[in-house]
């Protein structure tokens, strides 16, 4: 591998002539072709001589792996005042690829580096919960499970209801919601994970309906029973499209069991993961229909 790296880069012939390689080439030239190659690829191009290195970091490169609408991702994470101007656009992917809290931490959103599309992360505390403010029914409480380093718990209640709705310009393309959510009580004892499935009741009655509406007109439903007590799961609640980058998209979303002929318990709600569809890690989500 070496030997055909050197050739490639431009090394002494045979006859002790100069071979030309690729390392010859215009700054721009392979500038121009990087940025046809995924993130990873540029990456590890970048290390093979002083031009890849600085092809590498060429905005032109940048620019393009960057969504169409960057600028309102970065006055919606950093604010209108403040000003970035003097970053280069591959530290603005770079940063933008990390995850970044917004409205009050809320709310997080990184950049797919496959994609570069966006995904968003809503914690409960955005949620509207019918009954969170009574501690008989429920009570925001402490893990390190959660990206948000809290969720939702509920011990018993009869109505169940939970919703909540952003108002983003997503970059084009079609998105994928999931509600993420854990039978039982998570904890920490000794260092050690368990779990308490003491208040786990009702779910297996009736299906949890779940729901999405977006401004333009769309609507998604699906519903399945809650399972799996003791693990993380992501339940799909359906798809959306996005035609248009710098227009806002409002999404309402929901997961309800308003049937009051039985009380249903022991559930931590942890948040809603917006993500483009087909995302890659999309295949380490248990979905359901």
């Amino acid at each position: 591998m070496g030997a055909g790296v050197s050739s490639m880069m431009g090394m002494t012939g045979e006859d002790g002539g100069q071979r030309t390689g690729l390392g010859d080439l215009p700054e721009g030239c392979v500038a121009e072709v990087l940025a046809l190659l995924d993130v990873p690829e540029i990456c590890r191009l970048g290390k093979l001589s002083r031009v890849f290195r600085g092809a590498a970091a060429a905005d032109l490169v940048w620019e393009k792996k960057l969504p169409g609408n960057y600028q309102y991702l970065m006055e919606r994470v950093w604010g209108e005042t403040d000003s970035r101007e003097d970053l280069s656009k591959r530290e603005i992917y770079a940063t933008l690829s990390r995850p970044n809290r917004f409205d009050g931490g809320a709310k997080e959103i990184w950049l797919e580096k496959y994609s570069g599309s966006i995904c968003l992360l809503i914690s409960s505390r955005a949620f509207s919960i019918t009954g969170i403010d009574d501690r008989r029914y429920w009570n925001y409480i402490p893990t390190e499970e959660s990206r948000f380093q809290t969720v939702a718990y509920l011990q018993q209640i009869w109505w169940f209801e939970v919703g909540g709705e952003i108002e983003f310009c997503f970059p084009k393309g079609t998105y994928s919601l999931f509600f993420r959510v854990h039978l039982g009580r998570v904890s920490k004892r000794l260092g050690r994970r368990s779990f308490s499935p003491e208040h786990i009741h009702g779910w297996n009655k009736k299906p949890v309906k779940f729901q999405l509406t977006t401004s333009d007109g769309q609507h998604a439903i699906s519903q399945c029973y809650i399972n799996g007590p003791g693990n993380w799961i992501h339940y799909h609640v359906g798809d959306f499209t996005v035609g248009n980058s710098n227009v806002l998209t409002k999404v309402k979303f929901s997961m309800v069991q308003i049937d009051c002929t039985h009380t249903k318990g022991g559930l931590c709600v942890d948040s809603v993961l917006i993500c483009p569809k087909g995302f890659r890690e999309e295949k380490e989500l248990h979905t359901y229909k």
